[in-house]
């Protein structure tokens, strides 16, 4: 704000410090928050995907930022790349190691002082999957301009998360290598690889993120279940990840018809031995009560899950295991456990620990303990910590792999209090 505008400035009309309107006058907040965030509304519903990043360029322009930059994460979330487009600037960002990869990896804001005034590098949230992140410069930052720059932010990322339906412009940033075509038709079923709620908080990640095959996980919160999902389908390539496909498909049809767990395995055994004669998958099928916290699950010959609490591994997920998919007979046995508030699990493929890294020794359990361990100690979010373990699994691998690798992480956060929304900030 120059000097001339503070001396306008009257203790009866306290503007924001950073955002002003495009005559140069500054504004009170309300008339501006809803000039900027009513702009990109009107006009976002109709505009383009290609020209999202270009439309919030202009209007963040408007309002007295410069140096306006959209990163998207990429599918291994190693970088963050950049929209281009007129009004937009930057560069890809490692996310480790940079202003912008802060962010990213915090799911915080991050201010940096630069000539010509502060930049914010803001988390582009949708719900709580990750998007990106947003950066401007603004001459200078008040509380009322961290607000409306977070805003701004939580709309960027909607738009970009509902025109991402209907348009390939996103992904083409996203992606830095080309996928194959197994990797495509896994990738196109999963959910968002995050969430969060006041509840349960979970992350999932695929490796190796643009080649995976047979590998998949699924989930979903019914009212105060969560329904979750990890499967790792036999062999490798197209024909593993056809068959994932399916089993995942009998997965939610089960469960959207709201099947038990016993006979949501026996829907799933059926479509796999019936499509795919004389193959297997294996998977995790569970649910957790978010008001009690009592799990439980049907494990068909996977590796038992880990169990954490207080950043420590308790324990696993122990029990009789059923017949993997397809191969089924009878009915699974069903497994139960009480979980405290705070408690973690992290379900995994047999990929995770069984492959032989460059000495030939596995990467094994004893190693994805000492890790989750490390990533619950640092007070991680689900989500960085899964991305922190699925990259510390390949640089030991050294990048290569010979099966599929894939982690979910649930933690129960707490029992739902009630119904009612929290107020507004």
């Amino acid at each position: 704000m120059t000097p001339e505008h503070r001396a306008r400035r009257t203790d009866e009309q306290a503007p924001p410090e950073g955002f002003a309107d495009g005559g140069g006058t500054v504004v009170p907040e309300e008339s501006l928050g809803e000039r900027l965030l009513g702009s990109l509304l009107d006009r976002a519903h109709l505009v383009p995907p290609r020209l999202v990043g270009p439309l919030v360029a202009q209007e963040l322009v408007r309002v007295g930022a410069s140096d306006i930059s959209i990163h998207l994460q990429d599918l291994d979330q190693m970088t963050l790349q950049p929209l281009s487009g007129r009004g937009l600037v930057g560069e890809p960002e490692s996310i480790a190691g940079s202003s912008v990869g802060q962010a990213f990896a915090t799911d915080s804001p991050v201010e940096r002082d630069v000539i010509g005034g502060i930049r914010l590098h803001l988390p582009m949230l949708d719900g709580s999957d990750r998007v990106g992140v947003l950066s401007f410069t603004l001459p200078a930052v008040g509380e009322h301009d961290r607000r409306l720059a977070q805003r701004v932010a939580g709309l960027v990322a909607d738009l970009v998360v509902t025109k991402n339906e209907y348009t390939d412009t996103f992904e083409r940033v996203r992606a830095t290598q080309e996928l194959t075509l197994a990797a495509q038709l896994q990738r196109q079923s999963l959910p968002p690889l995050a969430m969060t709620t006041p509840d349960v908080s979970l992350a999932g990640m695929l490796e190796p993120a643009y080649s995976v095959g047979g590998d998949s996980f699924d989930y979903a919160l019914n009212e105060h279940v969560l329904h979750l999902l990890v499967l790792d389908a036999m062999g490798h390539g197209l024909e593993a990840a056809t068959m994932a496909t399916v089993a995942l498909a009998a997965y939610r049809h089960g469960r959207r018809q709201d099947l038990s767990l016993v006979d949501l395995y026996a829907a799933m055994d059926d479509a796999v031995a019936t499509t795919f004669p004389g193959r297997f998958a294996t998977a995790h099928l569970g649910e957790l009560d978010t008001m009690t916290g009592r799990l439980s699950w049907v494990n068909a010959g996977h590796p038992p899950a880990l169990w954490v609490r207080e950043g420590a591994v308790i324990g696993e997920l122990t029990g009789p295991v059923s017949r993997p998919l397809g191969l089924g007979s009878g009915q699974p046995p069903v497994q139960a456990q009480q979980l405290e508030q705070g408690d973690r699990l992290l379900f995994f493929t047999d990929g995770v620990v069984e492959e032989r890294l460059g000495g030939g020794e596995q990467f094994g359990e004893k190693r994805l303990r000492e890790l989750l361990e490390e990533t619950t100690t640092a007070g991680l979010q689900p989500a960085e910590s899964v991305r922190r373990l699925s990259h510390a699994l390949m640089d030991a691998r050294r990048g290569l792999t010979s099966d599929d690798a894939s982690l979910l992480l649930v933690e129960w956060q707490s029992p739902p209090k009630d119904d009612e929304l929290a107020p507004s900030p």
